[in-house]
């Protein structure tokens, strides 16, 4: 395949996007419901290998090498052009996503939201890339930082099982500025955001707690009166995802000690089939709600949901507004500001005081997560359990509550 060239870049015009602190209620999204569209009619036109051994299309975008890099992943020759005439632009940011892709409502679409609110803020222009697997993530990176024409002020690298490819790829290309997100990797050059995703989930933990523990119904939704049962889904097992699962169960028994907390991980962050799999078993065996944190397996969650008659919990955005078809299902979301870190990281590059070798954590008190009530079952839930959830959560941040990060320790 043919190495696209920087002419066959083309950008995306989108709204713009101020900064915004995410409160527990919908209002906010009422307010500015131009934040948050379907990314499935503003994805760019992406370059996607073919077979096992083919050029990567982002590479004639950097202008180096043949493109040959072996293995693939979906790769955005298109980028942003950036710049204001001759000027050029303030910045240009080399994005590598997580496994999943764009167009997942989720994580990955929350990460292009803070690229896009710096290019149309600050001025920069930007390219991206989809891996199709763990294994691009190194070859990737490598990629953006062995580009000269154009010269990449700053890589960042979305998702924690990017980490061991950065890790090295960091000591290769000292000169280069690395950003990732959920994962530390110890190096000058590396600036790392991480989340409070375990004191955002006790809230939504102890919401679910709360409804599975009455008569509740709301849209397409019902909890069973003779059932106090939740569940969770989790993506690819390890510290990160474990996070979500203990701050969740932990709020789940801080509401109630007697409800049943049900758990499975699909072992891929892409696997909708996987994720409806795992919920129908779960809403079958007497739980009336499942929180996901498992990206675009996320989307099978709430098939399940739908198909069961049960409720759902989202996950990193407003799932009730990235997912509408199943807004009628969806509780609440526990939304993580990824958009927040890219964009900051991005904004120090260009203000010269980026710093790496630095862990910027994002939790409650920093507006970095949230719980987040969906937009159509928002109004339906309970006012009391609202108002407990909003003082649980000043408690966590004044150090009343302290929430678990290993779900053994719930």
């Amino acid at each position: 395949m043919p190495a696209a060239s920087v002419s066959d870049c083309v950008p995306l015009s989108c709204h713009s996007l101020s900064p915004v602190w995410l409160i527990c209620d919908t209002e906010v999204f009422n307010a500015y419901p131009h934040r948050w569209w379907d990314m499935s009619q503003r994805r760019r036109t992406f370059l996607s290998s073919v077979g096992t051994a083919t050029a990567i299309g982002v590479a004639g975008c950097l202008g180096g090498g043949d493109g040959s890099s072996g293995d693939g992943g979906d790769t955005d020759g298109n980028g942003s052009d950036g710049g204001d005439g001759d000027s050029g632009p303030a910045a240009r940011i080399g994005m590598v996503y997580a496994t999943g892709g764009l167009g997942d409502g989720s994580f990955n679409d929350q990460a292009q939201t803070g690229v896009i609110r710096a290019e149309e803020e600050l001025n920069i222009a930007y390219d991206e890339s989809q891996p199709e697997a763990v294994q691009d993530f190194a070859s990737l990176q490598q990629q953006y930082a062995q580009s000269s024409n154009p010269n990449y002020d700053l890589v960042c690298c979305i998702g924690f099982l990017q980490a061991d490819a950065l890790t090295e790829n960091a000591s290769q290309y000292p000169e280069q500025n690395f950003m990732i997100v959920d994962s530390t990797v110890d190096a000058d050059n590396v600036g790392s955001y991480v989340f409070g995703e375990h004191q955002g989930s006790f809230l939504v933990g102890l919401m679910a707690a709360r409804l599975s523990s009455q008569d509740f119904s709301a849209g397409a939704g019902s909890t069973q009166s003779d059932s106090t049962n939740v569940g969770f889904v989790g993506g690819v097992e390890g510290d990160l995802i474990g996070r979500f699962e203990a701050g969740y169960k932990a709020g789940v028994k801080h509401a109630n000690e007697d409800i049943d907390i049900q758990t499975a991980y699909v072992g891929d962050f892409n696997d909708p089939s996987g994720g409806q799999e795992a919920a129908l078993s779960m809403y079958n065996s007497g739980a009336d709600i499942v929180y996901h944190a498992a990206g675009n397996t996320g989307t099978g969650v709430f098939r399940a949901a739908q198909e069961a008659g049960r409720f759902a919990i989202g996950v990193d955005r407003d799932q009730s507004v990235t997912k509408e078809n199943f807004s009628d299902i969806i509780l609440a979301s526990m939304v993580k500001r990824v958009d927040n870190a890219v964009y900051t990281s991005i904004e120090s590059v260009i203000n010269d005081n980026f710093e790496g070798g630095t862990v910027n954590t994002l939790g409650l008190e920093q507006n970095g997560v949230e719980a987040v009530y969906g937009q159509q079952l928002g109004s339906e839930i309970p006012q009391a359990v609202k108002d407990e959830v909003s003082e649980v959560r000043q408690s966590i941040i004044d150090g009343d509550i302290s929430v678990p990060t290993d779900p053994g320790n719930v």
